[in-house]
């Protein structure tokens, strides 16, 4: 961990400034930054970019469960709790995908309710005898779309 440090520091203080200040010889930070990565190491580089393309692929929603899973699947044998250390580490997390709802209207107390003239009566004797309408809300990327309808009863036909 110390080494680390000197390493992610490099020009703000001397290598030998850094090693006296962190209680390090020189000689051991020359050794450590010397030395290959482990075998572990370099499996876990070989993991987290497998987990970087699943969460990439899953449009940043997948947290370490589904990841471990996706991973699975296509054959890659390592543990649930590696995988979420890894993301952990490297600061991967799935996003809460919340559902949104529309607020149209704020209901009023005091406004006076519209009588239902209808009665649940919904045949017509004649054309544009009874009009009946409805709104419903359509989720796109750009946002909520609202959709009015208003139809005749006797010809069942949009009349806008």
């Amino acid at each position: 961990m110390k080494y680390a440090f000197i390493t992610a520091h490099p020009g703000e203080y001397t290598v030998q400034g850094m090693c006296r200040a962190l209680g390090v010889g020189r000689s051991g930070y020359y050794a450590w930054s010397a030395r290959p990565l482990s075998s572990r190491a370099q499996a876990n580089q070989v993991l987290v970019e497998k987990i970087r393309e699943e969460h990439r692929a899953s449009r940043q929603t997948y947290g370490s469960p589904r990841i471990h899973a996706a991973l699975q699947r296509k054959g890659v044998v390592c543990g649930r709790h590696r995988i979420a250390r890894l993301m952990r580490l490297h600061q991967l997390a799935g996003r809460k995908v919340h559902k949104r709802f529309p607020h149209t209207t704020q209901r009023n107390p005091q406004a006076i309710v519209a009588s239902n003239r209808l009665n649940q009566d919904f045949s017509a004797s004649a054309v544009d005898r009874k009009w009946v309408s409805d709104i419903t809300y359509i989720d796109t990327t750009e946002g909520w779309l609202y959709l009015a309808v208003v139809l005749d009863l006797f010809s069942r036909q949009v009349v806008g």
